[in-house]
């Protein structure tokens, strides 16, 4: 349990993997080799613009067009680390933007349900992950903000945008107990990555630490 469908695609992108991981200070070793396993499995390459390829193994934000970003791999790692990716997990995702977070957790073995605002760049993502065979994503546009409550409850939530504030419809839609969602809070004056846990019927907030995502609409 806990290892992904998927074989690495090749050393390079095993390293890439485990630096990724490594610098996350992901603690719980099993979860650090699901997260391991599921990097080395995803080209990050195929969710960029294809002029900035050679920058897809650093660890920075990259624009994917639409004024979106793809997050730090590093980051990501992060918040998969917080949820405690495992396989047989049902996720969403709020504001998936190009699908790479999402393809992540999918090669974990979870089930993922992705909202991505912008039409046009759900159009294209939906396309890109159908065309990488990610059969355990579902992706539509639509506004996040308030969830996806067709296919609630979900084991954990990750909100991939920063939200001034985060709708009680939302937190409602995770598993109770047990269920965790992470997500960015705030604007572009400052913005903090917070951790809600779900136990006995309420919900535990966590403030971690300073963080730069782009701004839901």
């Amino acid at each position: 349990m806990g290892l992904p469908l998927r074989k690495a695609i090749s050393p390079g992108w095993t390293r890439f993997a485990e630096n990724i991981v490594e610098k996350a200070g992901i603690l719980d070793e099993t979860v650090a080799e699901t997260l391991t396993k599921a990097f080395a499995c995803v080209p990050r390459d195929q969710f960029i613009d294809g002029a900035l390829n050679l920058r897809a193994t650093d660890d920075i934000a990259l624009p994917i067009g639409y004024g979106q970003t793809i997050s730090k791999p590093s980051t990501v790692a992060r918040m998969l680390g917080l949820i405690g990716l495992r396989r047989g997990m049902r996720i969403l995702e709020v504001g998936c933007g190009s699908g790479y977070c999402s393809a992540v957790m999918a090669a974990a073995g979870a089930q993922v349900y992705a909202v991505e605002y912008v039409g046009l760049l759900a159009q294209r993502t939906r396309k890109l992950l159908d065309a990488m065979s990610f059969q355990n994503i579902l992706v539509r546009r639509g506004d996040g903000r308030r969830g996806w409550a067709e296919h609630a409850p979900y084991d954990a939530i990750v909100v991939s945008a920063a939200f001034e504030s985060i709708e009680p419809e939302l937190v409602s839609q995770l598993v109770n107990p047990g269920g965790r969602m992470v997500a960015p809070v705030g604007n572009n004056r400052g913005q903090i990555l917070t951790l809600w846990e779900a136990k006995g019927g309420g919900v535990t907030l966590y403030q971690l630490e300073p963080c730069n995502f782009v701004e839901a609409h």
